[in-house]
């Protein structure tokens, strides 16, 4: 292949992965939507903590049970159309949110955004995978950073363009359905494309390899790996659900200001996406996960026992610590089965949704029972259990 040749495939691929991460940024944005406007919804339709919790549980079974379920069935296929069916879903839901007009409704509305992740980011995942020319890190990292922006910049648009109003202005983020289905047409021509190869030339979709470990081993791992998103889930769902009412309540600040640090935080699990992948590829996943979540634990101790500006800080190192363990245990999590990208992605991802649901509906419980702030303190020890990353083999390739 001629060198012009090498850099028209390298462009092309990388506007694929530029497409995938604004797709990515507009669903997760959409997604935000939800958690960015429980106060508001909690006003409106007079709701308790553990009612909200119930929400987020609601939300992330939806997504956290059907990953896997769309991972396996898109493995089995592959459709060019699937970036298209989760838009739908996600702009159903923000309908119903945006009219509710009790928890009812809403939970039904809730499931059906659930949905609209759960369709995307396994599919999507893989052909981040497929069009990553081998530097699957780089490609994941840029397709994780466009959602981590896009869940940052969600409750900035809520603060702008929802909370001065009511909860019906949410219909405005209906304008980002529109532009995913735009995003989309490149991404579905070019997997069309693929698929259309790989079924001329009767070529599997993915080249099935050994596996780097045997099946004990490889149980025992992916168990290990387990442990690891619930730590950091745990914390997230604690930060991510109930963070503006912890600001509210303890600093006294208003709705809007504690949207804008909610943003800070979530724009730094973007940076430290960005960064997961890339320095993944290069050292290894093993050492990027132990870091990157037991190295979070400093931050989080300190957080609950510090005053505003300081918090606001320290959200920011947490979020940039923590970001960057998902990237690489997607990676190490695919390595270990690198025939089944559909499945292992929506596994994880279906895990990641699944624990923060748990977590939320569990801490809102305890919330009502016993107030924010022990559970702050509570939760702060949540990334020590980073230390099991010590345990995972390194499956970085030698030479």
């Amino acid at each position: 292949m001629s060198e012009e040749n090498k850099q028209q495939v390298s462009s092309s691929a990388l506007s694929i992965l530029l497409c995938l991460g604004a797709a990515h940024c507009l669903n997760d944005l959409m997604q935000a939507v939800l958690t960015a406007s429980y106060p508001l919804i909690k006003e409106e339709l007079q709701l308790s903590f553990s009612q909200i919790g119930i929400v987020t549980l609601v939300y992330q079974i939806a997504a956290s049970v059907f990953q896997p379920v769309a991972g396996i069935w898109f493995d089995r296929h592959p459709s060019a159309h699937s970036l298209w069916v989760a838009t739908t879903f996600t702009a159903l839901g923000i309908i119903g949110i945006a009219l509710a007009p009790s928890i009812f409704v809403l939970l039904p509305c809730v499931f059906v955004i659930g949905m609209g992740s759960a369709t995307l980011h396994p599919e999507a995942s893989r052909i981040a995978s497929l069009v990553s020319g081998g530097k699957r890190g780089l490609a994941q990292s840029i397709f994780q950073v466009g959602g981590n922006v896009g869940s940052s910049v969600g409750p900035l648009l809520v603060a702008a363009l929802v909370a001065p109003n009511n909860r019906r202005y949410i219909l405005l983020f209906l304008a980002m359905a529109a532009l995913a289905y735009l995003v989309a047409v490149p991404i579905s021509r070019w997997f069309a494309h693929y698929l259309q190869e790989s079924k001329s030339s009767q070529k599997r979709m993915m080249v099935a390899s050994e596996r780097p470990l045997d099946k004990g081993a490889t149980v025992v791992t992916l168990f290990l790996l387990m442990v690891l998103i619930f730590s950091k889930y745990i914390y997230m769902a604690s930060l991510t659900s109930y963070y503006t009412f912890y600001l509210i309540e303890q600093f006294g600040v208003s709705v809007s200001v504690s949207q804008v640090c909610l943003f800070v935080f979530l724009a730094a699990t973007a940076i430290g996406t960005f960064v997961g992948g890339p320095v993944g590829d290069k050292y290894g996943r093993k050492y990027v996960i132990w870091i990157s979540i037991l190295g979070t634990a400093p931050f989080s101790l300190l957080m609950p026992h510090v005053g505003f500006a300081a918090t606001v800080v320290l959200s920011f190192c947490v979020g940039f610590m923590l970001s960057s363990a998902f990237p690489a245990i997607l990676l190490y999590a695919q390595e270990l089965l690198p025939y089944r990208l559909g499945l292992v992605s929506g596994l994880f991802y279906g895990l990641a949704f699944g624990f923060a649901g748990i977590a939320s509906a569990v801490l809102g419980r305890f919330i009502d029972a016993y107030g924010l702030k022990p559970i702050y303190d509570f939760c702060a020890f949540m990334p020590l259990l980073g230390f099991v990353a010590y345990f995972l083999p390194n499956l970085k390739k030698k030479g």
